[in-house]
C-alpha cells in the first residue's frame, strides 16, 4: 500500500497526454464556453449584467478542461490540486441563482471536455442551453405580472379610516402591508404588496393616491422575486 502511494507521487510529474488531445480539449471547452456565455446573454433578465462574468464563463470552461487534463487518472495530482486550490479566496458573491447555474454549467462543460468526452460536452451544452432559452423565453414559472410593491408616505389618521384604503380596494384585488417606517413630523412611509385587478390600473392607482390629501412620494414597481 505504501509503495503504491509512493509510486503515485513519483508519477505525479509524468505527463503522457498527447498535444493533440490538449488542443482538442481546449477547442471543445472554448466552443462550449462560448455557447454558455451566449445563452447567458440571451436569457439574462436581471438588473446587474456583468460583462466580466460572461467572459469569465468562457475562460472557466477552458481552465476546468486544463485541470482535468492535469489530474488525468492520477490520485496524487488530484490531492495536490485540491490543496493548491484551497488557498484561493473568492471575493465575489453571486447573489442571483441564474448566475450560479451558469458557473456550474461552464464547469461541467469544461470537465467533460477535459476528460475526453468531447461529444458529451458539446451535445449536453447545446441541449441544456436550448432548455434554458426555451424556459426563459416562454416565461416558465413566472407568475402573473399584476403583483407590485406599492410605497408612499402618509400623514396621520387612523389606519382603519385612512384615506388610502378605499383607493386600494378599488384598484387592487388584495393588498398586504409589509413595512411601516416613521419619517418624522407625524408622517410614515408605508409599503404594500399589491395585487392589481388589471395592468391598466397602475396609472389610475398612482394618480388617485397622489391626488389624495396627506399622501406623497407614491411609487409602484414590480416585485423582483417574481421575475
Amino acid at each position: 500500500m505504501g509503495s503504491q502511494i509512493l509510486q503515485d507521487f513519483r508519477s505525479a510529474a509524468e505527463w503522457n497526454t498527447d498535444i493533440g488531445d490538449v488542443l482538442l480539449a481546449l477547442a471543445v471547452s472554448l466552443i462550449c464556453g462560448v455557447i454558455v456565455s451566449v445563452v447567458y446573454r440571451v436569457t439574462y433578465r436581471g438588473a446587474s449584467y456583468s460583462a466580466s462574468l460572461v467572459r469569465s464563463m468562457i475562460i472557466l470552461a477552458m481552465i476546468t478542461a486544463v485541470v482535468m487534463l492535469v489530474i488525468g487518472n492520477n490520485l496524487a495530482r488530484a490531492f495536490g490540486l485540491v490543496g493548491a486550490m484551497s488557498i484561493i479566496r473568492f471575493r465575489t458573491a453571486l447573489k442571483d441563482p441564474h448566475d450560479i447555474v451558469f458557473v456550474f454549467f461552464a464547469l461541467a462543460a469544461g470537465m467533460a471536455a477535459g476528460v475526453g468526452l468531447h461529444a458529451l460536452a458539446l451535445v449536453s451544452t447545446v441541449g441544456i442551453g436550448l432548455v434554458i432559452v426555451v424556459t426563459t423565453r416562454s416565461n416558465y414559472a413566472v407568475v402573473d405580472k399584476q403583483a407590485f410593491i406599492l410605497r408612499f408616505e402618509y400623514a396621520g389618521g387612523d389606519e382603519e379610516s385612512a384615506a388610502y384604503l378605499p383607493i386600494l380596494k378599488r384598484h387592487c384585488k388584495s393588498t398586504r402591508l409589509i413595512n411601516v417606517r416613521e419619517t418624522g413630523a407625524g408622517r410614515a412611509e408605508l409599503t404594500f404588496f399589491a395585487d392589481l385587478r388589471d395592468q391598466n390600473e397602475r396609472q389610475n392607482l398612482t394618480r388617485d393616491l397622489a391626488d389624495t390629501a396627506g399622501i406623497t412620494g407614491v411609487s409602484l414597481f414590480y416585485d423582483t422575486e417574481q421575475l
